[in-house]
């Protein structure tokens, strides 16, 4: 049987997986010249979704979409940085260190409050 705080953590693990998968589509969606490319970025996006949908079984929606786009979004401006040459500024890496930040509040606020509401349902039982 699985324990709700392993299906917890399943659902934080396909949070990081839609994000890491985003990453490779949204660079498609730039990059792509050939069919095969297209196809690709198709079935990325395919699967960063799918990611997505699993972890919202288990989490809040809202949370996921935050952590999912905060996470994606820092991971592709910095791969822009050193991969593809982008323009760097101090402002975009504090920005970028910003997003994370959010991100990780996130996910332990919303730890927190889950552990909270499980400790007064056993306490009511």
């Amino acid at each position: 049987m699985h324990t709700a705080e392993g299906e917890k953590g399943m659902a934080w693990f396909y949070v990081l997986l839609a994000a890491v998968v985003e990453v490779f589509w949204v660079i498609g969606l730039r990059y792509s010249s050939t069919i095969w490319e297209w196809i690709g970025t198709a079935i990325a996006i395919v699967f960063s979704f799918y990611f997505i949908i699993k972890s919202s079984e288990k989490l809040p929606s809202g949370t996921v979409y935050a952590v999912f786009t905060g996470l994606g979004a820092a991971a592709i401006v910095t791969l822009d940085f050193v991969v593809f040459d982008a323009p760097y500024s101090v402002g975009k890496v504090l920005f970028i260190a910003l997003i994370i930040t959010g991100v990780i509040g996130i996910k332990f606020t919303t730890d927190e409050k889950e552990r909270k509401a499980e400790s007064s349902d056993e306490g009511g039982k």
